[in-house]
């Protein structure tokens, strides 16, 4: 019998040195737990906050499209109206009655073209006169002017036009030095 209590008071040892290492070993566990959740937890929030931004970006995106959806067609219509332009200004008075009739439908047609393009919010660039400005100006010629003060716009060389608040063409001008 005393071999028995000794036996179990044996166990009883070894139950009790396993005990606080398991305790000690499940604590760990926990720990470790905790940190992957808190570490989950914080990608979780970085992945959301990504998605929130993306889906901003996304919206700006798809309202600019929208706000500027017509500005490739009236690149390609921005060297038409030059050209209508040029034959304008051909009207002589010297011209044949033939010659005349078709300037005369020249004009016409492009009074439509300017009353569409402005209907659509294009906009010729005001710089005749007018203090250069590099943002919708390009200075292609300079000359020296008596009575002019020095960065003032004196001949427009190509119409600069805006599109809604954006420039689609700046103007390219003479500018007194």
């Amino acid at each position: 019998m005393s071999e028995e209590k000794e036996v179990t008071k044996e166990k009883v040892e070894v139950k009790k040195e396993k005990l606080p290492k398991e305790k000690k070993k499940k604590n760990e566990e926990v720990i470790k737990l905790q940190e992957e959740k808190m570490a989950l937890n914080e990608k979780l929030l970085r992945i959301t906050a990504e998605m929130q931004n993306m889906r901003r970006r996304y919206e700006e995106e798809i309202n600019n499209i929208y706000k500027y959806e017509g500005e490739d067609l009236i690149k390609k219509i921005l060297p038409i109206v030059d050209n209508f332009e040029r034959a304008i200004k051909l009207d002589d008075t010297d011209l044949s009655d033939e010659l005349s009739k078709f300037l005369e439908g020249f004009k016409m047609i492009y009074a439509l073209l300017m009353n569409a393009l402005a209907e659509k919010e294009v906009k010729v660039i005001d710089c005749l006169n007018k203090e250069f400005d590099p943002k919708t100006m390009e200075a292609v010629l300079t000359q020296h002017e008596d009575n002019v003060l020095p960065g003032i716009v004196l001949d427009v060389m190509q119409k600069g036009y805006t599109y809604k608040d954006k420039v689609l063409r700046v103007a390219m001008v003479k500018v007194s030095e």
